[in-house]
């Protein structure tokens, strides 16, 4: 019994060995071996592998010579093996990630055994479809149109311009001269000679290595210059731009390579090479502006004969999608009038222009002192009697009128501090004067002896009734409005009535103080007239938008009136705007300001600003003037300027005159 039950085992065991060779068809080496090609060459590095016919190494360096300008590692998995004998095939399913498109295809691989191993047989045609031998792949962008930027009336702003990229172009001189022609490139240009030669040195054997982008060749560099350097080219192309170099170069920003600090924040939306917007509303919008761009992936033979042209084949391609224009209220004839204006003043500086009607920000110009920062928009300055405007409505709103007697001593002293009116203030207007006659002339005093019946909270709002220090929805662009705290007291309250303290203003905010004088009610400034298509887009990490002074535009015929912050504050009404209208007019016809009743066309407005700041004595002094004409209040302001009357006032006679 037992030794019939042995043969029995013995029998099922033969059955089974005999079952499981045959079931061993090699199938599970091919696999494992199709699977090892498929990680190699995710890994870029196929030196470990057995090949049919082929050195590994020489594989390896083949592989990384054809895709090495891709500069990417793709993602590969291998599908489903045929076997056939000693022969088994699969598909090798590539996906690579090339700028912001995805290449993916299929290659068939094959593999052959040779004993109990698995070799692969080498062909380039296994990296990517239609590349012959000798042939080397590469990755081009293909560059998104920037939208353009464009004033009222749709008027181009910013739009493509002819430039030159001046630079070198390693592909037209040798190796062993990159180098140099580098270092002569920067010394032309003016760059720094170690950075340039390292941004040659790293980049691919067939790069072109920008060094500056050229308006116009100048008399220093010259196309003959460029040439004399081996390698050096001035490639003519285009580039959005602004009319001039120095156009509303605060407001608008400028569009260059992304820096590698842009890059790092971008999360993947820039690589180096790209075309993004630093400062200003090219890198608030820059999503919005700069598109999408398309690539381009080319296979290039060797040339048949030494300098001749390689002939190149694109493999795989996307369209590349122009970016949206952005429209802005800016008119080019007054922003060009107001920068004009200021290209003689030292001190930093800036003329705001808007239309009351609309709210309709036609011009914000920073002067060449300001050293490219927003003066115009984003400056923090004390307003000095400007603020007068915010005072008076406040008063009356306590019951007084134009006409209303106030006292004009020649100082006042709050807790130990010493007030007193500005140097030249006339004689005439000291003592018991109207509301009018003090405000015309600028009457320190009679607005700090207010201090008594207008409380701070009373100031506050005075102010936002005015549109001031409240936020600007429709604005859709960085700015300052202002600010005016609700709560002080002592010679801090003293010092409010007449715009110092702890009150702080920017051009923009004093603009839209006198427009809404000229409206008979509160204006909300706006610029961006389509932030609202930008507000599906992810916004540039590195753009530094404010939400409060973002949002959405309305169209430029939209009421400028906006509701003032805090709710319970009532807007200026018009018979209130009126009784101001009267004074600013005032300032003109019988105040300091008389040199404005010469501007043609409707009569002038206006309320000049004086504000000491610092620790100099005498102090220096920030110079203001606001003014009204006809459908326009602008503002000006320079940070270092003495009195508003003798030094904005010029400035604002001259942009008034000319702007017509």
């Amino acid at each position: 019994m037992g030794k019939l039950r042995n043969l029995v085992l013995g029998l099922v065991t033969l059955v089974m060995a005999g079952s499981l060779t045959a079931c061993d068809d090699g199938r599970s080496g091919a696999e494992s071996a199709a699977k090892q090609l498929a990680s190699a060459l995710e890994a870029l590095d196929v030196g470990q592998l057995a090949f049919d016919g082929k050195d590994a190494s020489a594989a390896n360096d083949e592989l990384k010579a054809v895709v090495g300008g891709l500069d990417a590692k793709p993602s590969v998995q291998s599908g489903d093996l045929k076997l056939d004998g000693d022969k088994a095939t699969f598909p090798l399913n590539y996906s690579w990630n090339i700028g912001s498109a995805k290449w993916e295809y299929s290659r068939e691989a094959t593999l052959k055994k040779s004993g109990d191993k698995w070799a692969v047989q080498w062909s380039p045609s296994l990296l990517a479809p239609e590349l012959a031998d000798g042939q080397t792949l590469s990755a081009k962008t293909v560059a998104a149109q920037r939208g353009q930027i464009l004033g009222s009336g749709d008027a181009p702003i910013v739009e493509d311009r002819p430039v030159f990229r001046v630079g070198i172009d390693k592909t037209k001189t040798s190796e062993d001269k990159w180098d140099a022609s580098a270092r002569a490139m920067a010394e032309l240009l003016g760059l720094d000679a170690e950075d340039y030669a390292k941004q040659v040195a790293g980049s691919g054997p067939q790069a072109f290595v920008e060094g500056i982008v050229l308006r116009a060749y100048t008399a220093d560099i010259t196309e003959a210059k460029i040439k004399a350097i081996p390698g050096g080219v001035s490639i003519l192309d285009s580039m959005a731009l602004a009319p001039t170099r120095t156009f509303a170069r605060a407001l608008l920003g400028s569009v260059g390579q992304a820096s590698a600090e842009q890059i790092e924040k971008s999360n993947g939306a820039l690589r180096a090479g790209d075309t993004t917007g630093t400062g200003g509303l090219q890198q608030k919008y820059d999503s919005l502006l700069r598109g999408k761009d398309g690539v381009e992936v080319v296979a290039t033979a060797e040339p048949a004969a030494e300098g001749a042209t390689p002939e190149t084949k694109v493999l795989f391609s996307t369209p590349a999608e122009a970016g949206t224009t952005l429209k802005t209220t800016l008119d080019l004839k007054l922003q060009q009038l107001a920068e004009e204006t200021l290209a003689g003043v030292g001190p930093a500086s800036a003329i705001v222009a808007l239309k009351p009607s609309t709210g309709a920000v036609l011009a914000a110009a920073s002067g060449p002192g300001s050293n490219g920062y927003n003066t115009a928009l984003l400056g923090q300055y004390a307003p000095g009697s400007t603020f007068k405007i915010v005072d008076s409505l406040a008063m009356f709103r306590n019951g007084a009128t134009p006409d209303s007697k106030v006292d004009c001593p020649s100082t006042v002293t709050v807790d130990g501090r010493t007030f007193k009116n500005s140097e030249g203030y006339p004689e005439s207007s000291l003592g018991s004067v109207t509301l009018t006659d003090a405000f015309a002339h600028s009457c320190n005093t009679a607005f700090i002896n207010a201090r008594d019946t207008v409380s701070q909270d009373q100031l506050e709002s005075a102010a936002t009734a005015l549109g001031v220090a409240v936020e600007a929805p429709n604005l859709g662009v960085d700015a300052f409005l202002g600010s005016v705290p609700g709560e002080a007291a002592g010679t801090e309250h003293a010092a409010s009535m007449i715009g110092q303290g702890k009150v702080l203003f920017s051009p923009l905010s004093a603009a839209i103080m006198a427009a809404s004088v000229a409206n008979g009610a509160p204006v909300s400034p706006q610029l961006v007239l389509n932030a609202d298509a930008a507000a599906a887009q992810t916004q540039n990490p590195d753009a530094g938008t404010s939400t409060a002074e973002g949002g959405t535009a309305s169209p430029s015929s939209a009421p400028a009136t906006v509701p003032a912050s805090p709710a319970s504050t009532k807007p200026i009404t018009k018979e209130e705007a009126a009784s101001l209208s009267t004074m600013m007019r005032a300032v003109v016809t019988s105040g300091h300001a008389g040199f404005l009743a010469q501007v043609p066309g409707a009569p002038v407005g206006a309320k000049t600003g004086t504000a000491e700041f610092g620790n100099d004595d005498p102090p220096k002094t920030h110079a203001w003037i606001v003014a009204v004409h006809g459908d326009l209040a602008v503002a000006v302001f320079v940070e270092d300027g003495g009195l508003g009357a003798t030094t904005s006032g010029p400035l604002l006679k001259t942009f008034l005159t000319a702007a017509g």
